[in-house]
């Protein structure tokens, strides 16, 4: 496995984020209405299940794993349905993770979205928290590549885009999908574990990937990438 510590690269010139989990604290109420909806199938599942196989991928991965393990096809309109009851969820209680517009605004080098979650999702979860300000169209999701997390290719494809080499990119992940795929595609990870659906201080699962529970402790981690004058104060 390749090394992403910070001593083998310092030379970050742009921060590749994972929206769900990491920007918008979203997890905890996608399971709640996943696992809700799938009950309705007589699909019965816990929020350990949900965390091991939904977390970080696509809704098509999601899909396949149902039918392998339930033998449950979701029917076509299962998908809509839930995208309409999250809307719902998200206008009332979604929000961004703690501390992360002053990480943001403090940054000193460029930064993008790279996610499993569609384009019309992300755009209503970033315009409903206010983030979509600081990120514009910086957005690279899923549908536009073959493969999802945790192949490489969003994260390959993010850098692409944004014209950074992925050697000098850092990931901000909270799965372990997210987590390979950005090891896969030769970049630094960081896992973040300070939303809701996820455990504070637990160990990131791989070697040399530091976690951070708090976005005040990413520029202890890397403090080149951060404007000097703010990062002290």
């Amino acid at each position: 496995m390749k090394d992403t510590s910070l001593a083998a690269n310092p030379y970050i010139q742009l921060v590749i984020f994972d929206c769900d989990g990491v920007l918008i604290d979203s997890e905890i109420l996608c399971k709640r209405v996943l696992i809700s909806m799938l009950s309705e199938l007589s699909v019965k599942i816990d929020g350990n299940y949900f965390d091991t196989y939904f977390l970080g991928k696509s809704y098509e991965s999601a899909k396949e794993q149902v039918s392998d393990d339930f033998g449950v096809i979701l029917p076509d309109a299962f998908r809509d349905n839930y995208w309409e009851a999250l809307q719902v969820v998200f206008a009332k209680a979604l929000m961004p993770t703690k501390g992360l517009e002053d990480i943001l605004q403090r940054l000193a080098v460029r930064k993008c979205i790279a996610t499993s979650s569609h384009p019309e999702r992300v755009a209503f979860s970033l315009t409903t928290t206010g983030l979509d300000t600081l990120f514009n169209s910086d957005v690279t999701t899923s549908s536009e590549v073959a493969r999802g997390k945790p192949a490489p290719d969003i994260f390959l494809l993010a850098a692409k885009k944004m014209g950074v080499a992925p050697e000098h990119c850092l990931v901000i992940e909270d799965s372990d999908a997210g987590i390979i795929g950005a090891i896969n595609a030769g970049m630094s990870v960081v896992k973040y574990t300070g939303a809701s659906h996820l455990q504070k201080n637990q160990p990131s699962g791989f070697e040399n990937v530091p976690v951070i529970d708090n976005w005040c402790e990413l520029p202890n981690l890397y403090p080149s990438i951060f404007k000097v004058a703010l990062s002290q104060g």
